[in-house]
């Protein structure tokens, strides 16, 4: 028996998956480009304008809440059932009826906190009021 001139290589058993990474990276291409087209909704809306303008000229009524449920309207600090009445008076007292009431709360204050004394202010009869931010990298002391 003879030997043939050129031996058979022997079979490699592995999958090539250069195609099914190719596939893969071109279906995640496709998923980014219409992930934002399937997320907004196709519905006309006007949103609001933001805007910042100074209130240094307006007449105005600041509402401090402390971190520890501390209260004060401007300078003088009241008690959580004084704030109603006393905000009343301010706002009897205030000239015009273009009184901006600007609410200043500590952020590790719970929102319900913050809504509660929103609402106070409505009941008191304020028209405008405002929550303080502070902008980045500015301290409000």
């Amino acid at each position: 028996m003879e030997r043939p001139l050129i031996e058979p290589t022997p079979l490699v058993a592995r999958i090539n998956v250069t195609p099914i990474i190719d596939v893969a990276l071109v279906l995640v291409i496709i998923l980014l480009i219409t992930a934002p087209m399937i997320t907004a909704l196709n519905m006309d809306i006007d949103l609001p304008q933001a805007r910042t303008r100074s209130v240094e000229d307006e007449v105005r009524i600041s509402i401090t809440m402390g971190r520890n449920g501390e209260l004060a309207i401007d300078d003088e600090a009241v008690g959580a059932g004084a704030l109603l009445p006393a905000l009343v008076s301010r706002l009897a007292t205030a000239s015009g009826n273009n009184i901006l009431v600007v609410v200043r709360a500590d952020s590790g204050i719970p929102y319900q906190q913050v809504k509660g004394v929103i609402r106070d202010a409505k009941t008191a009869g304020a028209k405008r009021i405002a929550i303080a931010t502070r902008q980045r990298g500015s301290v409000i002391r």
